[in-house]
Order: structure tokens, then C-alpha cells, then sequence
């Protein structure tokens, strides 16, 4: 089947109700499609042979326990962070054109959310809405409290995915460097049936985290996977950065690591890898212990 996790998630969650097995398939390549056409028939054809073959066959991701519930929360909350950043870039742009007493009264503060605490307080004359004055308080006021709106919608999802995420993984969010936000995602990424993905090895390259040879002439070297999870591969990146700053056996690796003639960017590759590694075996032990979903 395609697209278990979007389009056909209804018809997966009914056919595992059902005690059926299945299996995941990618679309047909573009190069198929452009040769032979594309029709239900062409496509169940192509699938069912990717099937038989056993190449690339993954098993779709459990959508009926506390890991999809967070990816619900989670697609709200980083929709409700994008507007925020939308409106604070366009309250920035807006005070930059604004009339100069205008500017001058919102430069009391320094941030542009101490700025949007200002146009908070704007009060437009509505019945002279003519002058460009009044006309940027009132855009001004109306994007400052779309932002603290937004920023309550954001607070109100975080305080629902703290406990959720803790409950769902308490050994990896008592890693160092790994925030509730970090957890959710790699959860996310991993699956709650997280028994689909055979080693460690599978989730770093799930993740994007996997060593790619890179070798030219004499000189061989490593680079990270450019595929996988983008925002997991985030995740890693910055649970790395932390670690960087407050771990010291990380700081004893970079020095060890920085002597033999690696660069940071090398470095930070490495760290990846290993903390795919150690978040693996942890989200193992924490999908492991939860009650089995309904």
C-alpha cells in the first residue's frame, strides 16, 4: 500500500484491525511512469512486485496510540510557530516604514517582542483611518495581538506535550540535551511500533544520520546521509551543539577528535551517529514499556 501514513491512513488503521499484514511501498519512479504510463491498474501492478521482490519494504508506522496523538499536537504547534514568525517579521517591516513619531515612541523598546508589547497598547482613531498614522497603529495593534495570541495557542500545546512526551519517553528526555521538543520529534520519526526498524544503524539513516563514503583518488572520506528525516536530523544536530557546550566528555571527544586532524563539521557528523545510537536504544526501552495502543 501507499501513502499509509496521509491518504490511505483510515484504510491502514482498517485493514490492521482486520489482522491483515502490510507492507509500505514507494510511488513508482518517474522514470516508470514517463515509459508506461500511469493508471490504478499500471500502479497496483508496480506495487505488487515491489512487494514480491522484498526491496525497500518498510512496515507503516502505528497510528492508533500516544506517539500519533503527539503528532497531532506537534502539527499544530509548528503551524501556530510559523504564523507567529510570519506576523513578527511583518510587525518588524511595518515599524521600519512607519511614520517617524511612531517610530520613535515603539524605539523605547529594544526586541521586536518588546516592540509588539508596545503596538499592544496602540489606540487608532478608527474614524481617521485615511492617515497613514493611524492606519499603521491599527495593522501594528492588529499583528501584535495576533502574535500574543499566537504565542498563548503555543504555551497551551507545549503544557498538553510535557507530560504526553514524558509519559511516551521518560529515558530519553532524561538524556542531556534532549528537550521535549527533540523527544517528540525523534518519537515521531521512530514510530510508536518502533520494532519496524531492525538496528540502529536503520533509525541513523532514518534519521539521516548515516556515514556516506566520499572517496577520490588517494583521499577518502566520510559525509552525513543528505536523505532522511530532515527535522530528526535537526533534532540530532542540535542535541549535538548542546552537548558540545555542556558535556564534558563531548568536549574531551572534540579535542581528541579536533587533534587527529578532523574538522568541526566532521566532528559534529560523528556526534550525530552516536547520539542516533544511544537515542535508539532508549526509544526502545521507553515504546517497549508502553501499554499496547487500543
Amino acid at each position: 500500500m501507499e501513502s499509509t501514513g496521509s491518504y490511505a491512513a483510515g484504510l491502514t488503521r482498517h485493514l490492521l484491525n482486520a489482522g491483515i499484514e502490510i507492507l509500505e511501498v514507494n510511488q513508482p519512479h518517474a522514470h516508470t511512469r514517463r515509459r508506461r504510463g500511469k493508471t490504478d491498474a499500471i500502479d497496483a501492478e508496480l506495487a505488487a512486485r515491489h512487494a514480491l521482490s522484498l526491496t525497500s519494504i518498510v512496515t507503516p508506522k502505528q497510528s492508533t496510540g500516544v506517539v500519533e496523538a503527539i503528532r497531532q499536537l506537534r502539527v499544530a504547534r509548528d503551524s501556530a510557530v510559523k504564523s507567529r514568525s510570519v506576523a513578527m517579521l511583518q510587525l518588524g517591516d511595518l515599524i521600519i516604514t512607519a511614520p517617524s513619531g511612531l517610530r520613535e515612541q515603539l524605539a523605547a523598546r529594544k526586541t521586536l517582542t518588546g516592540k509588539a508589547t508596545l503596538c499592544a497598547r496602540l489606540r487608532p482613531n478608527h474614524g481617521a483611518l485615511e492617515s497613514p498614522t493611524n492606519a499603521a497603529k491599527f495593522a501594528l495593534r492588529s499583528l501584535a495581538r495576533r502574535i500574543a495570541l499566537l504565542t498563548s495557542e503555543i504555551t497551551q500545546l507545549d503544557g498538553q506535550l510535557s507530560p504526553l512526551v514524558a509519559a511516551a519517553a521518560p529515558r530519553t528526555t532524561a538524556l542531556l540535551g534532549i528537550s521535549t521538543g527533540h523527544a517528540g520529534q525523534l518519537l515521531l520519526t521512530a514510530g510508536q511500533n518502533i520494532s519496524r526498524i531492525h538496528s540502529e544503524s536503520s533509525f541513523a539513516a532514518l534519521c539521516g544520520a548515516s556515514p556516506i563514503t566520499i572517496a577520490s583518488g588517494k583521499h577518502a572520506r566520510h559525509r552525513l546521509n543528505p536523505g532522511g528525516d530532515r527535522q530528526a536530523n535537526r533534532a540530532l544536530h542540535m542535541i549535538a551543539v548542546c552537548r558540545l557546550r555542556y558535556c564534558p566528555a563531548t568536549r574531551a571527544y572534540t579535542t581528541r577528535r579536533t587533534s587527529e586532524g578532523k574538522t568541526k563539521k566532521e566532528i559534529i557528523r560523528c556526534l550525530k551517529r552516536y547520539i542516533a545510537r544511544e537515542v535508539y536504544a532508549t526509544l526502545r526501552d521507553d515504546l517497549k514499556s508502553l501499554p499496547a495502543a487500543p
